[in-house]
């Protein structure tokens, strides 16, 4: 794969995850039961901002759990042989609680589905919403973000990648192309 063009910078990023940040509080007029659920791997640094940022708005401390949801993918026998398994973290109950899911990129929307059966395994919510950092379309299921970043139109060719310095040393988002 070789870099296309880089799309979002560290200081694009970051006004765009406060934008976010107020969009969640506006939607639920305020944040009272709200709770964020980062989907790993990138989306639980991104949750992480998105909670700090709220309470330096609101002065209210959001939790955040972080959710792998390797076991409830569709195709986990495809993605790997013996697919590694990583622990969820829920520091708190999600019954009767407006959740929303935090990811990097939406694709297809199989993640999501697996994320929303994960949740539903931990209890009922009140509801559940989507937050994401990029929307790249071709979706195979019903599935549409409720909170966007930005929408970026790729072909199947290219790939979205968010990346975050506490893992990638850099801050950016970039549009790369199979070679």
């Amino acid at each position: 794969m070789h870099l296309k063009s880089v799309v979002m910078d560290d200081k694009t990023m970051k006004r765009t995850l406060v934008r976010m940040s107020h969009e969640i509080i506006e939607r639920y007029h305020g944040v009272e039961d709200v709770v964020l659920i980062g989907i790993r791997r990138r989306g639980v640094p991104l949750a992480r901002t998105i909670s700090q940022i709220i309470q330096q708005v609101e002065d209210v401390t959001i939790p955040v759990g972080e959710l792998d949801i390797t076991y409830y993918r569709d195709d986990l026998t495809l993605v790997k042989e013996k697919p590694e398994i990583h622990e969820s973290v829920f520091p708190f109950e999600v019954t009767n609680k407006r959740v929303v899911l935090v990811d990097d990129v939406i694709y297809t929307g199989r993640t999501c589905r697996a994320a929303i059966e994960a949740v539903f395994q931990k209890g009922r919510p009140a509801s559940i919403a989507l937050a994401v950092m990029v929307d790249r379309g071709h979706r195979e299921l019903p599935i549409k973000p409720d909170f966007v970043g930005k929408n970026i139109p790729t072909s199947k060719n290219e790939v979205i990648s968010v990346r975050l310095r506490e893992f990638d040393g850099e801050t950016n988002v970039a549009i790369l192309e199979r070679d």
